[in-house]
């Protein structure tokens, strides 16, 4: 399922000359739609918008080609190729507004330019929060008063109900206060502010054969309706009785307190609001992963076949690299005593310049990688918590902007499981409280069972002292388990909980967009 979809709006700009009729194409993963054709400009705006589904995990790939069309045709066949553009849909996303020069036949560069600007398209993940209380409702015990509680039904298309909410019950009062509670606009009213919503108020019995007090019916529009501060009520209805009584008014009152909607932030918002992603990678170069100089190595340099650290390592930084304006990463080495007096390091600079570790590119950090196997002396032991929390250091400092500004991946290849589990899982738990997610893949054929519980999908990490992660922001996959798969299969499991990890620590810390200055969030409390 994808993320979020994406809407692109392209504009094609500069030198068109002699043109007829201008169309452009859009090809993604074999599909193929097209724009409006536009006569006789050089400076074609197109109305046309391409609908995406935008995975994070995936690199989607997309070409743009502009054709000209004779007046005579309206179709591909028999036009005249002007140029094309590629791409991936991360880049145009991550910039917003995409900017680059059209390339001829034979990928020369022309004189002409396409501007992309994109789009968020999604569902309303948004929140309200509500509070309701009630007035002088009818008393359906004999020896006390009655004990109500109040239910929220969702009326669905076929005319079914789905229970939406339901409060607590406070007893013995006719004039209760329920307790406030967030629900999603999704599961209130599926998005739809005009979708009839049916509240329900009942007497608690202790047997669960509750005596109905009233109804009333009312939308999320309804609900939204300001009245200039005053309280938004609805009378208490119970039908039998008034089609019985003459002089039937209701069965009580409910009153709307407190409706205050909250807006959810998507992976989008934040990546298009200005976030970048800051990648960085932590290499294990331990003893247990054989002399580089043997065959059997794994980190042997095959001059055709790269290794597994290096499959890894390009599967997932060639999409983190389309989220980082820079693309300067920061590359880390542990495990493997060093130049020049061959101590022990567990977090060492791979390029070996301390005060500048960051390599330019992904081909940048394969070459650091390469040329630093014949420097060191592969040692141990298998330390990753001193990696962590280097990085988590720089997540502190981000984090005390309190802006939506950088989040940092750490990836982390392994052969091994690690020495210092205890170490680690301190270290992990520290790191959840921060703009931070930690990926890491377990490189050859060691049994990594013990690894699997530094991801927290099965349980929750504690740290020795018991304290529990504050989100889950560790994936471990074994990269045996891709072996035979493609280089985007692995990416796609491991990157796949990222999204959802950045606007879990943004939503949690109330941290809004950069870009979106507003707080965009409505709030009304009533008086009476």
């Amino acid at each position: 399922m994808p993320v979020e979809g994406v809407k692109s709006m392209p504009f094609v700009g500069v030198e068109l000359i002699n043109v007829e009729g201008s169309t452009l194409v859009l090809l993604s993963h074999g599909q193929v739609d097209r724009t409006e054709v536009i006569r006789s400009s050089i400076s074609p705006v197109f109305s046309k918008v391409f609908l995406v589904d935008y995975y994070f995990e995936e690199v989607q790939r997309l070409r743009y080609e502009l054709h000209d069309i004779s007046s005579a045709h309206n179709g591909l066949r028999d036009t005249d190729f002007l140029g094309a553009m590629e791409c991936t849909l991360g880049q145009i996303v991550s910039q917003r507004k995409l900017t680059k020069a059209l390339l001829k036949q034979g990928n020369s560069t022309s004189k002409c330019f396409i501007t992309v600007t994109s789009e968020e398209l999604s569902g309303n993940d948004d929140y309200v929060e509500l509070s309701f209380s009630a007035r002088k409702l009818d008393d359906k015990d004999f020896f006390s008063k009655s004990d109500p509680f109040l239910e929220i039904f969702r009326i669905n298309d076929d005319g079914s109900g789905s229970l939406v909410h339901r409060t607590e019950t406070v007893m013995n009062d006719l004039s209760p206060v329920w307790r406030s509670f967030k629900v999603s606009l999704n599961t209130l009213c599926s998005g739809d502010h005009d979708r009839q919503l049916k509240c329900t108020v009942y007497d608690w019995d202790s047997n669960g054969k509750h005596d109905f007090i009233g109804e009333f019916h009312t939308t999320f529009k309804e609900i939204r309706t300001d009245l200039d501060g005053r309280q938004m009520q609805w009378d208490c209805i119970n039908p039998k009785y008034q089609m019985k009584k003459k002089n039937y008014r209701n069965s009580g009152v409910v009153v709307l307190n407190h409706c205050k909607v909250i807006k959810m932030y998507s992976f989008l918002d934040y990546i298009m609001g200005g976030c970048q992603i800051q990648f960085t990678v932590a290499i294990d170069f331990t003893a247990s992963n054989g002399d580089p100089r043997n065959s059997c190595s794994l980190h042997y340099i095959h001059p055709y076949q790269p290794n597994e650290y290096l499959k890894a390592l390009v599967a997932v930084g060639e999409i983190c690299q389309d989220y980082d304006s820079d693309k300067m990463f920061p590359v880390f080495g542990f495990g493997a005593q060093i130049p020049p007096d061959f101590k022990v390091s567990h977090d060492f600079a791979v390029n070996f310049d301390e005060d500048n570790p960051e390599c330019s590119g992904i081909q940048g950090v394969v070459e650091a990688y390469q040329s630093c196997l014949p420097k060191i002396q592969l040692y141990g032991p298998t330390n990753i918590a001193p990696i962590i929390q280097k990085v988590a250091s720089s997540a502190s400092e981000e984090m005390h902007t309190k802006e939506a500004m950088e989040y940092f991946i750490l990836l982390i290849l392994t052969d091994g499981v690690i020495t210092d589990m205890a170490d680690t899982r301190e270290a992990i738990v520290h790191a959840s409280h921060l703009p931070m997610s930690v990926i890491i893949v377990g490189v050859g054929n060691a049994d990594f069972s013990d690894m699997q519980m530094l991801d927290g999908d099965d349980g929750i990490l504690r740290s020795p002292k018991g304290e529990p992660v504050l989100r889950d922001i560790v994936q471990f996959v074994p990269f045996k388990d891709f072996k035979h798969a493609s280089p985007a299969a692995l990416a796609k499991s491991v990157l796949a909980e990222v999204p959802n990890q950045v606007v879990d620590y943004y939503n949690a810390k109330a941290i809004h967009p950069k870009c979106l200055s507003d707080y965009n969030e409505s709030s009304r409390a009533f008086s009476p």
